[in-house]
């Protein structure tokens, strides 16, 4: 009773000096009751150790480090309050640490949706009627490019036309800090790139523009919104969920698949332009799914 007496105080110095929500008075009571039901000795006399267990406990139920963390929030909140009330000593959680919350994996396409795109962007670009040819041309050249390389959305669209007109197998990109990097490019972004510099030259506006994908922007060239949106439209036109899909999660998609056929991660790091190789280590896990499988496979011993 001493509990639930002390979490209705709470609760109402929250609703009436904080101006807490609805929603938010109701987390914090599931939170506090359920504290107040797993803590043996009691929510209000709880001390450090106490509170370790009961989140040490949270955990051991499968609760997420995001949920863990929120708990631990309303119970700081709730013994800060004991304290300023002086109806608490001390506040027993100064001494306990947040949990640590995993670091979230990119969200990727699995090659079979990017092949999917690919060969979507490729069929819009040869059907297209000659209104919207200029754009389907664009498009094929933006996500073959894309896919292609792994640049950073901001390098792509502010491509210049000179890296295109020389028609070789890679491009010089300037990227972050002004450093360059040379990107391969597969036969296919060639070729799209090729048949869009093509349709371009019957634009009098585009043909001379100094970027690759001009437009009527404050920057000349295409805003990263706009491929953006264009990019979702296809992803749904393919069949694949437009929130799944951006060119941040294509770019992750070259890197991830690049791995999953065995390339090496500092290479990887050099063609996505990374100053550090600990920001390419987020693929890590594609790398240790693609080794677990090479054991299992070769392994005389393996199940």
């Amino acid at each position: 009773m001493k509990s639930a007496a002390r979490i209705e105080a709470f609760l109402e110095m929250m609703s009436a000096e904080r101006g807490a929500s609805d929603n938010t008075l109701q987390s914090y009571r599931r939170d506090l009751e359920d504290a107040a039901e797993q803590l043996d000795g009691g929510l209000v006399e709880a001390n450090s150790a106490d509170l370790r267990v009961y989140l040490n406990g949270i955990a051991a139920r499968g609760f997420a480090p995001s949920s863990q963390a929120r708990r631990l929030s309303a119970l700081r909140q709730f013994y800060k309050f004991l304290y300023s009330e002086g109806l608490r000593p001390d506040d027993p959680t100064g001494t306990l640490d947040s949990p640590r919350k995993g670091q979230s994996l990119p969200k990727i396409m699995s090659e079979a949706e990017a092949g999917r795109l690919l060969d979507r962007a490729a069929e819009e670009a040869r059907t297209a009627p000659d209104g919207a040819r200029p754009a389907a041309l664009r498009l094929h050249a933006l996500v073959e490019l894309l896919y292609a390389t792994g640049l950073r959305v901001s390098e792509l669209v502010s491509l210049p036309t000179s890296v295109a007109l020389r028609d070789e197998r890679f491009f010089v990109v300037r990227g972050k800090g002004s450093k360059e990097r040379m990107v391969p490019l597969s036969e296919k972004a060639r070729q799209a790139t090729r048949s869009w510099l093509e349709e371009r030259k019957r634009d009098a506006g585009q043909a001379d523009s100094t970027w690759l994908f001009p437009a009527d922007s404050e920057s000349g060239y295409l805003p990263r919104q706009v491929f953006a949106r264009d990019l979702k439209g296809l992803a749904a036109r393919a069949g694949i969920s437009a929130a799944k899909v951006s060119p941040h999660v294509l770019r992750h998609a070259f890197a991830s698949h690049l791995l999953q056929n065995g390339a090496d991660l500092r290479a990887v790091q050099q063609l996505l332009g990374h100053a550090d190789i600990s920001t390419t280590q987020i693929y890590t896990h594609v790398l240790e799914e693609r080794l677990v499988r090479l054991v299992n496979e070769h392994h005389p011993l393996a199940d």
